[in-house]
């Protein structure tokens, strides 16, 4: 045990294998273990470094590893599965992690605090309650139609649907009211709990020194500010604000080869709900560009004049990822000319 210096762990719900192997390389430790022996067993290695797939409870793990004098690296699962060699199971993907961890150009991903998590853990509370929102919303839509009801079959708006269903409701049956009935009081809930967490979010973003520069740029509002802050952490872990753009899959993807430079679609990787709220901030930037005179909407105009409406929205939203993590790595304010 005392030659460990390398160890990869495949982490589960309730069996946990290791696999560590010494200075040289050579195989010294291959065990598998219940979840209730893992921190007894960690503890009980000489500090090595440790590495894990950056998934769920991974960051709790983490954290209760480096209190015992280890080294934790997480990385992205995509980047483990080429250094398995063999058939997929626990043991060759601790191997497998093992081996990777150990590679000096490997990208790793930054272990979360505690409070970052129960921050993001808002965010995601707040968008499966937007996501029922919306589901709540198509059930009305769907039960007034097939009552016959054509005005609220088209408008998507909340308020549109509330209005035309209180009214349209007074000549359902008795039983297909009590549903409607039930359904506007779920919206009604729902709508309160949002909010709450609105109101929540927006207090941590000004309570933030790190958000309220973020916030200066436009198309980062309170919510995007601290969705930024909480899952980035320390932003000089990017060597670059390409590579955060990269990271959070902003950026093309590429198929080149002998010299020629090949483009595609966006690479989707990374955080999908911080690209979402930041492909929603560049929205309202488009919408609202025609109206400013400044380099930033000439740059957003010219760019929508070539290349569409589309690849706008991702080109702001890139370049909003650049502008935020240069303020987070060098902490400066943001300039704004004109």
């Amino acid at each position: 045990m005392e030659q460990v210096t390398t160890v990869g762990i495949d982490l589960a719900k309730r069996v946990f294998a290791l696999h560590g192997v010494d200075s040289s390389g050579r195989v010294v430790l291959r065990r598998t273990v219940h979840r209730e022996a893992l921190a007894e067993l960690v503890a009980g290695l000489p500090p090595c470094v440790i590495g894990m797939e950056a998934c769920s409870g991974s960051h709790a793990w983490a954290r209760q590893f480096r209190g015992f004098g280890h080294e934790v690296k997480l990385m992205a699962p995509a980047f483990v599965v080429p250094y398995r060699k063999s058939g997929k199971n626990d043991g060759s993907d601790a191997e497998a992690i093992c081996e990777a961890v150990s590679r000096p150009n490997m990208r790793f991903v930054p272990v979360k605090s505690a409070e970052q998590q129960a921050l993001l853990a808002l965010h995601r509370v707040r968008q499966g309650w937007i996501e029922e929102k919306t589901a709540t919303i198509n059930r009305i839509r769907a039960l007034l139609t097939e009552f016959g009801v054509a005005r609220v079959v088209l408008p998507n708006r909340a308020v549109h649907v509330r209005r035309g269903a209180r009214r349209a409701g007074e000549g359902l049956p008795a039983l297909a009211r009590r549903a409607l009935e039930d359904l506007l009081e779920q919206l009604r809930l729902l709508d309160e709990r949002i909010g709450s967490y609105d109101r929540e979010l927006q207090a941590q973003a000004r309570a933030s020194e790190p958000a309220q520069r973020l916030m200066a740029i436009r198309g980062i509002g309170a919510i995007t500010a601290v969705a930024i802050v909480a899952t980035v952490g320390n932003a000089r872990d990017f060597d670059s604000g390409r590579q955060f753009a990269a990271w959070l899959g902003l950026t093309p993807r590429q198929h080149s080869s002998g010299g020629k430079s090949r483009l595609g679609h966006i690479t989707r990787r990374g955080d999908a709900y911080l690209r979402c709220l930041l492909v929603q901030g560049a929205r309202s930037v488009l919408h609202t560009a025609i109206r400013h005179t400044d380099r930033m909407s000439r740059w957003v105009l010219s760019v929508q004049a070539r290349r569409g409406y589309h690849k706008t929205l991702v080109a702001i939203a890139a370049k909003n990822a650049r502008i935020a993590w240069a303020l987070l790595s060098k902490g400066q304010q943001l300039q704004t000319p004109a």
